[in-house]
């Protein structure tokens, strides 16, 4: 639980917790953690990254993009599913790029 609790306790826009205004303009110091966690064994662990980096793409969608294109390159299945379930918000608002890469995740 301890690896969840790294990205749940530096979640910018947590829904059950005040928000983290350093995170929400600079969300860069937070970048490796999510990158070391992203192939977790654990579901509930990557699902937490999932959704640090959905928060991150509502201020920051252009970074989160970058991001998930690094990913994309030779990520496994759960990588992929972490990269569309991160990605849901902006496909919602029909954003190209998100869907584009939402849809090179399958």
């Amino acid at each position: 639980h301890v690896r969840r609790l790294y990205s749940e306790g530096t979640r910018p826009r947590l829904p059950w917790a005040a928000r983290i205004p350093a995170f929400i303009s600079n969300p860069e110091p937070v970048l490796p953690i999510l990158d070391a966690l992203k192939n977790d064994e654990n579901l509930y662990v990557r699902r937490s990254v999932a959704n640090h980096l959905g928060d991150i793409a509502k201020d920051h969608h252009e970074m989160v993009f970058g991001i998930c294109e690094r990913w994309l390159k030779g990520a496994s299945s759960e990588v992929k599913w972490l990269i569309r379930h991160a990605l849901r918000h902006p496909a919602k608002k029909e954003n190209k790029t998100a869907l584009q890469l939402r849809a090179a995740a399958k």
